[in-house]
């Protein structure tokens, strides 16, 4: 009886690796105000890209992930190497992963932060430029998707949570309070009725502090601080990357 071997299959020198790298990036919300029309803009910085794909393109602030570190480490590290932001607010935003998405296969682990004016870096830092959202360029990648869906999360949160305060001072007017409202939903709200949900949510204690000026004197407020910038459920415990790789 004649015997055929059969030849294991050889890949193709075409053959694609299949490879999944993980990237995190992240989406930094401050306020700025347009000296021209004395206008209040939700901001955004973002990176030239120097290399490609997208060479001379403008993308959110990221990097790869590290082997050895957490999520939210790598976010922090990032942001620190990208932009020398060290953001007062950090949330997990979602997961990006269509397949399309870049030329390599690539899972992006978007966070969001909100930073105040007073915290972003004085000094310009190299390749970074800050964008009013409603006039973004064409981004890298489908970052402008991200930013797009970023913005959409932080409207929804911003009635109901105290997430404005990662933009204002310690000590803010209600007025003050109201305009970095207004940038966020990108509408005008009536102060009386504004003034009377606000002080009636249980997040703001009056101080003994006024704003005096030409106008009538303005009490200064600030937040609760028992009362959790975002409500992160069973995620408000600190997290380790023990318990980080237990639930992935």
């Amino acid at each position: 009886m004649t015997q055929t071997l059969i030849e294991p299959r050889r890949a193709s020198p075409e053959a694609v690796v299949d490879v999944t790298r993980v990237a995190v990036s992240t989406v930094i919300f401050s306020l700025r105000r347009d000296p021209g029309t004395d206008r209040l803009a939700v901001v955004v910085p973002l990176v030239m890209r120097t290399r490609d794909p997208h060479e001379g393109q403008w993308a959110l602030p990221g990097g790869w992930l590290d082997a050895t570190e957490s999520l939210d480490a790598a976010a922090s590290r990032t942001l620190a190497e990208t932009t020398a932001i060290a953001p007062s607010y950090l949330e997990q935003l979602y997961a990006f992963g269509a397949v399309d998405r870049s030329p390599t296969r690539v899972v992006s682990i978007v966070y969001w932060a909100l930073v105040r004016p007073d915290e972003i870096p004085a000094a310009p830092v190299e390749n970074v430029s800050w964008h009013d959202v409603a006039e973004l360029p064409r981004l890298a990648f489908d970052h402008n998707h991200i930013v797009e869906y970023a913005l959409w999360r932080l409207r929804n949160k911003v009635g109901y949570s105290r997430i404005a305060h990662g933009l204002l001072a310690d000590e803010f007017t209600l007025a003050e309070l109201r305009e970095v409202y207004e940038s966020i939903l990108g509408r005008r709200l009536d102060p009386a009725n504004f003034r009377r949900q606000a002080e009636n949510s249980g997040t703001l204690i009056p101080t003994d502090r006024f704003r005096t000026g030409s106008h009538r004197p303005a009490r200064f407020y600030r937040y609760n601080q028992d009362v959790e910038l975002a409500d992160r459920g069973p995620l408000a415990s600190e997290r380790t990357p023990e318990n980080e790789s237990s639930t992935s």
